[in-house]
């Protein structure tokens, strides 16, 4: 996980959604789910559906994200559209437990056309 000069915050569509990776520096949870998911989750059904942004956690919010409860552990996946959290996993306990969540989250979303 690449951390010279800070996480890079990535444009997003307003309406689109997105899962924010909540994550902090030196975060032991969030370098495993960057070595076993990071390289698979953009090419899975979840990743082309939610695109992952990364969020230092330590450097606050994106501006415009309305979340229903404070962020407290890294890392922590939050689903959003148009800027609104619907819903979250919090932490991450290995492979099979996040995509068996990602994939619930993601039962949020409205039914693709």
């Amino acid at each position: 996980m690449a951390w010279a000069g800070g996480l890079a915050l990535l444009p997003a569509t307003a309406e689109a959604a997105e899962l924010l990776m909540f994550e902090r520096r030196g975060c032991p949870w969030c370098r495993e789910w960057e070595r076993v998911i990071g390289p698979i989750y953009p090419k899975s059904d979840v990743g082309r559906r939610a695109p992952l942004r990364r969020v230092d956690l330590d450097a606050g919010l994106p501006p415009g994200l309305t979340l229903r409860r404070p962020i407290r552990y890294t890392p922590t996946f939050v689903l959003v559209e148009g800027g609104r959290e619907l819903d979250r996993i919090e932490g991450y306990p290995g492979e099979d437990f996040f995509w068996g969540r990602a994939e619930r989250l993601l039962g949020r979303l409205p039914a693709l056309p």
